[in-house]
């Protein structure tokens, strides 16, 4: 078990507390299993009717995988072959399985910082989850700025927002609110900060099986206080930005736009790395007509194609350890990525019977 995930029972209802402050929270592979063996035993166990997850501090619920991790191992090893990154990303999207599919209530209070990993590990199935959000969450999946693609089930779960929401958020990575939260299908009710401890104080003394109920009858007070996202206002533009058959048409259609909003994505996909933008367009477009299962198994590939191609290794050094914000992407615009390029992204690694996920359904 990994110090930086504490579980406990009580009340027939499974507590698990994110531990790693300095980190955000940030995923490591022992974080993974010490997760993943939680939720399998409790997934068995009639003792328990309920699964909490939260951060021991309101700054960040978890700000994704170990992302300076997979700087030092994938650069330390050719072509970033290593045993370990294998296994963390074959670990973690098979936990993003079975919190998808957990059998009992899976309640994620997402207060502060959520993005990449740490939506894999809030965002439950439709049959399980109940996501909570504050005036202090800060969602987003921003894998591109670092030269990776939405992964942990985005593929799936970005696909599915309304209209083109998801292309917005893959595609630039920028952030959002509880409001905007809401309005995706990201979360599912808010709370203010305030209201917090009361809130945790309600669920350590409420029975696991009525847990669903008594959070909706908490947060149900608290939603007028919500208001309209800038998504949400924005929504028909996106619609017509997004809606283009491909990064290099999005992105002319948003420079045409001189409105504030549009600017601020076309700026923000111009840091990015352009290669896996054209790469997240078609991931979207293909899990939009996948299932979880499969669509962790395309992350799974795509995982392993973009370590040996180094786009990740680059876009974390300028972002984290460098720091110099001056990645120096394998193609300088979108212009220049073809659709070869893309497509050798989705080639399969391995054969079906040997793919390290093809046990999930």
């Amino acid at each position: 078990m990994s110090e930086y995930v504490h579980t406990s029972v009580g009340k027939r209802t499974g507590h698990i507390i994110l531990d790693r402050p300095k980190a955000l929270n940030s995923l490591s592979l022992a974080m993974v299993r010490a997760l993943a063996t939680a939720l399998l035993a409790w997934r068995d166990d009639a003792g328990v009717d309920a699964v909490v997850i939260r951060s021991s501090s309101g700054k960040a619920f978890c700000a994704g995988g170990d992302i300076r991790f997979f700087y030092d191992v994938g650069r330390a090893t050719p072509q970033g072959g290593s045993a370990l990154l294998e296994d963390f990303f074959t670990e973690e999207y098979a936990l993003n399985h079975l919190i998808h599919h957990y059998p009992k209530p899976y309640i994620a209070l997402m207060d502060g910082v959520v993005m990449g990993g740490g939506m894999g590990v809030a965002q439950g199935g439709p049959d399980c989850r109940i996501r909570v959000v504050t005036e202090r969450t800060k969602m987003a999946m921003p894998e591109v700025n670092i030269g990776l693609f939405p992964d942990v089930g985005g593929s799936y779960f970005l696909s599915r927002a309304p209209g083109q929401l998801g292309n917005y958020l893959g595609l630039t990575g920028l952030t959002i609110g509880a409001a905007d939260a809401l309005y995706v299908g990201l979360a599912d009710h808010f709370v203010p900060e305030a209201q917090m401890a009361a809130l945790v104080a309600l669920i350590e003394a409420t029975p696991g099986a009525g847990l669903r109920e008594a959070i909706a009858a908490f947060a149900a007070p608290f939603q007028a206080d919500v208001g309209v996202g800038t998504l949400q206002a924005e929504h028909a533009s996106i619609n017509s930005h997004f809606g283009g058959a491909s990064v290099a048409a999005i992105m002319q259609s948003l420079a045409r736009d001189q409105g504030a909003f549009a600017q601020q994505a076309y700026q923000a996909m111009g840091t990015r790395s352009p290669l896996m933008m054209a790469v997240t367009h078609e991931l979207l477009k293909r899990g939009a007509a996948l299932g979880v299962a499969d669509c962790l198994r395309m992350e799974r590939t795509l995982v392993r194609h973009n370590f040996e191609h180094g786009e990740v290794i680059e876009g974390v050094r300028a972002l984290v350890i460098d720091k110099d914000n001056a990645p120096r992407w394998s193609q300088a615009s979108i212009a220049e990525v073809s659709d070869e390029m893309v497509a050798r992204f989705f080639a399969p690694v391995w054969p079906a019977h040997a793919h390290p996920l093809r046990h999930l359904d």
